[in-house]
């Protein structure tokens, strides 16, 4: 699967509520507006009904290569409070074979923080939703 169509479902709000939270939670809302400043946010529901709303800032987006966003900034990079901020950087690559080499980094504020989002399963949900991922893209 070329970086275009991973990069569809990462960016396309539709696409993004399909595959973004770890069954069997589900992400009933996406915002984004694309663009450094702009909007990512998600709502993940908990099979418990529970929901959990993200909201953060794109800080870099390059069509088809890089997407980084943070949780620590609200839109229009205007400081938010919030429990263990973070920001991603998504990396996407083309390979030979017509895939994409794919890399996903979460940068936590301290070390205390990284441990606990990960005693969370953090880990453990961004590979089941990876799996997610290329299961979709695979339709696309």
């Amino acid at each position: 699967m070329p970086p275009a169509l991973v990069w569809k479902a990462w960016t396309t709000p539709d696409l993004l509520k399909e595959w973004f939270a770890p069954k069997p939670f589900e992400t009933p809302h996406c915002e984004i507006d694309l663009r450094p400043g702009g909007i990512f946010r998600t709502v993940m529901r908990s099979p418990d009904g529970n929901e959990f709303d993200g909201a953060g800032c794109y800080l870099e987006v390059i069509p088809n290569e890089r997407l980084v966003w943070t949780s620590a900034l609200a839109p229009g990079y205007r400081p938010q409070a919030g429990e263990m901020p973070f920001t991603a950087v998504i990396e996407l690559q083309p390979t030979g074979s017509g895939g994409t080499r794919y890399r996903a980094v979460a940068m936590h504020r301290t070390p205390e923080d990284n441990k606990q989002h990960a005693d969370m399963g953090f880990v453990e949900g961004w590979g089941a939703a990876l799996d997610q991922l290329v299961a979709l893209v695979k339709t696309l």
